[in-house]
């Protein structure tokens, strides 16, 4: 009995403990130079990088050099194919009036899209950890551990966003499991560690309570094996998964992000800015570097507006917490054409926009209301 009760004292009482933290208390862990902070800050937090990354804007150059377009042009066919496919493929309108439409007025007109991306990689570091199994330990004794930014990797394509996490070399370390103090296994929190629990078929009682009889769920003992240890008393430690200790390392998690500024010029236009977002446009300028500079002398002074004010923006939000890799600026010339036309004696009007020949109706006078539901 004594050799039974020694051996429960050894197992850690972890019922009323929160859940594992990702790193143990601070003073677990050495320092290890160049990665302070993860202790300190706990991690989380982008690295700013070194001086001599920040690129900055140098002096004017030249000015930009925009090539002659032409806005592409509607014919009445095309507005009327566009139409049809468009009513086509909505489930409550009915196509007879987009094929005895007559159309009376195209009135073609243009918007641009200004879009500046800006590419970035960003750098934290975290403690984790693992249940050590006995595996090659990388530690401080193999030399000193590279400093976040002087880590080589594998960028993705540019601009295409992606997250990967890598192991810094020589940080690992092994340290008893915090969660269990290096015993394994804990105290099964719904028996205490006893085995058995109270049949909730007698609540224990050993006879029923209606009938008086006695119980033979569990052989009237009036209690029941643990469901949850399987009768144990105690469950091996999710932490360390029961070996008993925990290889730490420093994880550097690296981000790449494409970050888009998009600004469209004025238009009096009953329509909805944002659809403008999802078709293609003509390109009529592009430019792409490390850093790129402000637009100036665009015919519409509101994109060279924008351009400036981008960059800016980019540059003094990014500079100090990430590494911008490549920007890149465009501006394409999006056609839309305004088309009037006569139905049944009254007047409607619809929009083809894009190079796609998307459309947008403000109303179409034959539709239904069927209960079709878009999924």
């Amino acid at each position: 009995m004594d050799h039974e009760q020694n051996e429960e004292d050894m197992i850690l009482d972890l019922e009323s403990e929160p859940e594992s933290p990702l790193a143990p208390p601070e003073d677990l862990l050495e320092q290890l130079d160049g990665y302070e902070w993860t202790l300190r800050d706990g991690g989380g937090k982008n690295l700013p990088p070194p001086a001599d990354l920040l690129r900055k804007l140098s002096e004017q150059r030249d000015r930009s050099i925009f090539p002659e377009h032409r806005i592409p042009t509607m014919t009445e066919d095309m507005a009327r194919n566009a139409f049809l496919s468009f009513v086509n493929s909505k489930c409550c309108y009915g196509n007879k009036a987009a094929g005895e439409l007559v159309i009376q007025d195209l009135r073609q007109m243009t918007v641009y899209r200004y879009r500046l991306e800006t590419y970035q990689e960003s750098r934290l570091s975290e403690w984790t950890f693992q249940p050590f199994t006995n595996n090659l330990v990388d530690g401080p004794q193999n030399g000193a551990s590279p400093r976040p930014w002087d880590i080589k990797v594998q960028a993705p394509p540019m601009f295409q966003d992606d997250t990967k996490k890598f192991r810094v070399p020589h940080s690992s370390l092994v340290k008893a499991c915090h969660k269990c103090q290096g015993r394994g296994r804990h105290k099964c929190s719904a028996c205490h560690g006893a085995g058995r629990m109270r049949c909730v078929t007698c609540s224990g009682a050993r006879h029923r309570k209606k009938q008086q009889k006695r119980c033979k769920m569990r052989s009237g003992t009036g209690r029941k094996r643990c469901s949850t240890c399987s009768g144990r008393g105690n469950k091996t430690c999710m932490t360390c998964q029961g070996e008993k200790k925990l290889l730490h390392f420093i994880q550097l998690i690296i981000t790449w992000k494409n970050k888009v500024f998009e600004f469209v010029s004025e238009h009096q236009l009953n329509f909805p800015g944002e659809l403008l977002s999802k078709v293609n446009g003509e390109n009529v300028f592009k430019d792409e570097n490390v850093l790129v500079y402000p637009i100036i002398d665009f015919p519409i002074p509101e994109i060279s507006l924008a351009s400036q004010r981008a960059i800016t923006e980019h540059n003094a939000a990014f500079a100090t917490s990430s590494r911008i890799l490549q920007q890149r600026q465009t501006i394409e010339l999006i056609p839309i054409t305004e088309v009037h036309y006569l139905y049944a004696g009254k007047t409607y009007l619809y929009y083809v926009y894009g190079l796609e020949n998307k459309v947008y109706a403000l109303d179409y006078p034959e539709r239904y209301c069927c209960g079709c539901t878009i999924i």
